[in-house]
């Protein structure tokens, strides 16, 4: 295992999560508990349970090292994108994960239903009003990816998006998928590092949590009849989710599926992840000029000479 703030979980690991680029995707070949390995099920659940969550702390202060060298570097941002079934954890890998690093160089965004302003534009302009600066990081709970999932799956909304006509076949898909894989290298090539995360959850533990929300009056907000009219669309979801992963995933904005039926073991490898990944970039702080060092040393003296 790797130690130093640059990764933790071993290697050969972590890239059993990542989606190979060109290559088919089943979902079935990916897990979605915590024992992903032989070695991770003689370990035994709470043995792993317990050095999650030690991995997950030493993350957490990687990450908020990486976030100040990213601001003081001012080079580079980073795109954290959120992709998953409802109730697979995103949320909580915002609040767990992200919640050590420094509001100032952090933003979260969430999209939901498209403006009437949003739809006069084209389906990445609303995202791209929410990039991260250079030096910052941002998540996307959500993305431009529910342009080739939910709306792939209610092919009717398009009808709102005011699309020339014509352009609702398969072509049409293939054309979208091609689109997000260009931006993507865009944004790649001019300082920002996309990191994509597929929270991979059971149609069992979903259901689970959803009796959860409906017996705890707590979490009665959080509850909503959508949610189990998309369930009905579990199938269709899955299909789709599928082939958006063969066909967005690149050399250089993979995704990674990540296994969500365990919150600690979904929040500890994305943590493990985003941290490797930034380090991954090579970044310093800034050298200093002669003329700083003589202010510096000016600012000192003043400070020391004081009565």
């Amino acid at each position: 295992m790797k130690r130093g703030g640059e990764g933790i979980i071993r290697e050969e690991y972590l890239k059993r999560l990542r989606v190979v680029p060109g290559k088919s995707v089943s979902l079935k070949n990916f897990g979605t508990g915590w024992a992903q390995s032989e070695e991770l099920k003689n370990a035994g659940k709470a043995a792993v349970k317990e050095r999650a969550a030690e991995i997950l702390e030493a993350n957490r202060q990687a990450l908020a090292e990486s976030q100040e060298l990213l601001w003081a570097n001012n080079t580079h941002a980073v795109l954290i994108i959120l992709q998953g079934m409802d109730t697979s954890g995103k949320d909580g890998i915002i609040r767990h994960v992200i919640t050590g690093m420094n509001p100032q160089g952090c933003r979260v965004s969430s999209f939901g239903v498209p403006t009437e302003e949003e739809l006069d534009h084209d389906f990445l302009w609303r995202h791209v009003l929410k990039l991260p600066a250079k030096g910052e990081i941002g998540v996307f709970n959500r993305s431009y990816y529910e342009e080739v999932l939910v709306v792939r799956v209610h092919p009717e909304l398009l009808e709102k998006q005011r699309l020339p006509p014509g352009t609702r076949d398969e072509e049409f898909w293939k054309r979208r998928y091609r689109e997000i894989n260009a931006f993507e290298r865009y944004l790649t090539e001019n300082g920002t590092k996309v990191l994509k995360f597929f929270l991979h959850i059971s149609k069992e533990e979903q259901k689970e949590r959803l009796m959860a929300r409906l017996e705890n009056e707590e979490k009665y907000w959080k509850f909503s009849l959508t949610d189990l009219a998309e369930r009905r669309y579990w199938n269709d979801y899955r299909e789709v989710y599928e082939t958006m992963l063969e066909k967005t995933s690149t050399d250089h904005a993979p995704w990674y599926v990540i296994p969500a039926d365990y919150k600690w073991a979904a929040r500890t490898l994305v943590a493990d992840l985003i941290s490797t990944q930034i380090r991954s970039l090579g970044l310093s702080y800034p050298e200093v000029s002669p003329q700083q060092m003589d202010e510096i040393r000016t600012a000192r003296r003043i400070l020391e000479n004081e009565e």
